[in-house]
């Protein structure tokens, strides 16, 4: 029976690890579908380079710095348990690999592509397992610190805080230190609109990201024993809450209508296991508020311009996610208890502010050694032909 539930144990984070890498593709083509047509192929280009850059430092480096192990050993010792430690550190990789895709939505159309490959080993293989170390392996202490103040752990089952807030924060300094795309801003005070580029791969990055999600979420139980299927329905209540609430405040708008499900989907990450579906969905309703409103607002209002609103979306959603789980969580909402409203917050303030100093750090450095931006020309030529020099549709046929 042993031998059965260490089999089943790594399929089953197996499974997890495969349907979080196929998020990686909705990530893809949510951010081709959301640029204009000259930058499509720069959009699939960088997710799949930024998964390869991730998987070597978080397997060298990053792995070993949030969990305290590694992998320089015999294949022998590293096929022990059917394999699971190697498939758990997938399972994770692709956690960690979100951080950059999810970077990369916000910097879109106008930044250069190796600075932000350096970027990418740099936060996968330092940044981002310092706090995953933190917030899952009880890192220096800090989760018996916050239980002994709050009388109740950080809670952050699949990664509201560790993932996406972490990586919305990230990409914030990046964003504003790369500044808007070129002619979106002018001088007089109006906006030049940069319409998606194609609505269908939006829609399909969307569904692809939502249907992964349920292994994003339901398989960070690590373990068959511990699959919850109250995790699964509380996705889904998220993820209907989020998209019916961007459908109503974003006016029919299917860029705020695909991006609806997603927010509620960051928001419930971290409160899944403890939520009643009725709370998860009213989570999942605020989510899409927030990524309505505050997408809006730094695009017209603070002149920010967040190209897939990855702050809004993962920032601002993973925040309020991390704290709506120590409030819907609670007996009293209908939860199961076992979580404090005040761990929540010490926990996912800590999250934002390293986020922030990780993001000011990294990126701040690159502008002044490499530079981030593509000149002018490149800009406008598009990073297809810049960078790769093919557009994702020639217009022609080779002529012998």
């Amino acid at each position: 029976m042993d031998a059965l539930k260490q089999g089943a144990d790594a399929l089953f984070i197996l499974l997890g690890a495969i349907m979080v890498l196929a998020m990686h593709a909705g990530f893809a083509f949510l951010e081709l579908g959301t640029v204009r047509k000259k930058n499509q192929v720069n959009a699939l280009v960088k997710i799949l380079v930024d998964f390869s850059m991730s998987t070597v430092v978080y397997f060298l480096v990053g792995y070993s710095v949030a969990y305290g192990t590694n992998f320089f050993m015999g294949a022998e010792q590293l096929a022990e348990k059917n394999g699971y430690e190697l498939v758990k550190f997938f399972f994770l990789l692709t956690f960690a690999a979100a951080i950059p895709a999810i970077i990369s939505g916000g910097i879109a159309e106008r930044a250069k592509f190796w600075p932000q490959l350096i970027a990418t080993a740099v936060i996968v293989g330092v940044f981002y397992p310092l706090f995953e170390g933190v917030a899952w392996a009880n890192k220096f202490g800090i989760q018996d610190w916050i239980k002994a103040t709050t009388g109740e752990n950080f809670r952050d089952f699949a990664g509201s805080v560790v993932v996406h807030a972490v990586g919305g924060w990230i990409a914030l300094p990046a964003v504003i230190l790369l500044g808007a795309r070129a002619n979106r801003y002018r001088k007089d005070g109006s906006m030049s609109a940069h319409p998606p580029s194609s609505i269908p791969f939006l829609a399909l990055g969307a569904w692809v990201l939502c249907v992964g999600w349920f292994g994003f979420n339901v398989m960070s139980a690590q373990t068959i024993d511990k699959i919850s299927g109250l995790v699964a329905v509380n996705s889904l209540m998220a993820m209907v809450g989020g998209t019916l609430v961007a459908l109503l405040l974003g006016k029919n708008d299917p860029g705020f209508v695909y991006n609806g499900p997603l927010a509620g989907l960051v928001a419930v990450c971290a409160g899944s296991d403890v939520m009643h579906p009725l709370g998860a969905m009213v989570v999942g309703g605020i989510a899409g508020a927030i990524f309505v409103v505050m997408f809006t607002w730094t695009q017209n209002k603070w002149k920010i311009d967040d190209v897939l609103g990855v702050w809004p979306l993962h920032g601002l959603c993973g925040t309020w996610g991390g704290i709506a789980a120590g409030i819907f969580g609670s007996k009293a909402l209908g939860g199961m208890g076992g979580v404090s409203l005040q761990a929540q917050l010490m926990g996912t303030a800590m999250g934002v502010v390293w986020a922030l100093l990780a993001g000011i750090t990294v990126y701040g450095l690159l502008k002044a050694l490499f530079g981030l931006r593509l000149s002018a020309e490149e800009e406008y030529e598009g990073a297809d032909l810049t960078i790769h020099k093919i557009g994702s549709t020639p217009d022609r046929e080779v002529n012998w």
